[in-house]
């Protein structure tokens, strides 16, 4: 089968497509024929990965396809449905494993495209509002990168499931034009204004229950300002940096303002599987419904990865980036 892994540690040049061995499920997998691949920042940060050693692993943690063996319990999942989910690496190929309680029955409205553009980006902010933000009816909540896959994702499930008023940040205006018309009512653009500014004068000086924090160092200051007390503030991504050289623990005690780090894809299986079970049952109905969408930047030929992963670096995207194998 094709497939992408890397020839070393590096830029866009190391990608190579190979010829593998197609993979053998396990007990308790199925093998999916992957019709789409979602582009994640995880899959990039892998490839530049120094710690890798040989043989390099395919890459890839998002796909849509369809079944096509079953080695579970799970009868519902027989040859040629069509699903969609996590793996463990390898969904940049023409088959991949996955354990099969991670897998969801794509609804029938969506195409292959559509749906490799959920599980990663949706379960992400699925997550990090519910599990670790705890985001309730009508709260206040502040998304940066409202742009990305999982900005677009977490903006929807908001408004969807908790009516909650919604504060977006990006740095260009289609950016914020999106995430308005996902459902977010107040738009921020950070390179013309301090955000933080903005989130208490929009709230009354009380700020915002939820963070959800790609950024990292850089925010640190204008998101502790930003917060309420009893404010859940979750960080996710360091694109500002990993380091805040001072940090005054009693403004964090003063607002008993609770700080979470996490992180999806190194997470154990049975995390995922209860994570996948639990979105499935509340989120999935309201994608047949029209209610939640995919945002779909571009979609990119199996044969054009480094064009797709070019895109996500130069952070060009509104929504996902997709890599189409299907014919």
């Amino acid at each position: 089968m094709k497939a992408w892994t890397i020839n070393k540690p590096g830029g866009r040049d190391q990608l190579t497509q190979v010829e593998r061995e197609r993979p053998v499920p396990a007990e308790g997998e199925i093998l999916i024929e992957v019709k789409a691949a979602g582009i994640n920042r995880t899959d990039t940060l892998t490839r530049q990965n120094t710690a890798l050693e040989k043989p390099y692993p395919i890459l890839g943690v998002e796909v849509s396809g369809v079944v096509a063996e079953n080695h579970s319990e799970h009868t519902h999942l027989t040859e040629g449905t069509r699903v969609m989910g996590l793996v463990n690496h390898g969904g940049y190929a023409e088959y991949v494993t996955m354990p099969a309680d991670r897998a969801m029955v794509i609804p029938e409205s969506l195409t292959f495209d559509e749906a490799a553009a959920i599980p990663e980006v949706f379960l992400t902010a699925y997550q990090t509002l519910y599990w670790l933000g705890e985001l309730k009816q009508h709260e206040k909540v502040l998304i940066h990168a409202a742009g990305s896959g999982v900005g677009t994702a977490a903006i929807q499930l908001a408004r969807h499931l908790s009516e909650a008023a919604v504060v977006a940040t990006a740095g260009q205006p289609e950016k914020l034009e999106l995430a308005r018309e996902l459902g977010a009512s107040i738009g921020i653009n950070y390179k013309k204004e301090a955000f933080d500014e903005v989130v208490l004068q929009q709230t009354s000086e009380h700020g915002v229950d939820v963070i959800l924090d790609f950024v990292g160092a850089s925010y640190w200051e204008k998101n502790l300002a930003s917060c309420a007390p009893d404010a859940r503030w979750i960080l996710i991504g360091t694109l500002g940096g990993s380091t805040v050289e001072s940090v005054s623990l009693g403004k964090l005690m003063k607002k008993r303002i609770a700080l979470k780090g996490t992180l999806l894809t190194p997470r154990s299986d049975e995390y995922k599987a209860e994570l996948t079970r639990e979105f499935s049952e509340a989120c999935l109905p309201l994608f047949e419904e029209g209610r939640l969408a995919s945002v779909i930047h571009s979609i990119v030929p199996f044969s054009d990865l480094p064009e797709a992963h070019r895109q996500m670096e130069d952070n060009e995207n509104l929504g996902k980036i997709i890599l189409s194998l299907d014919d």
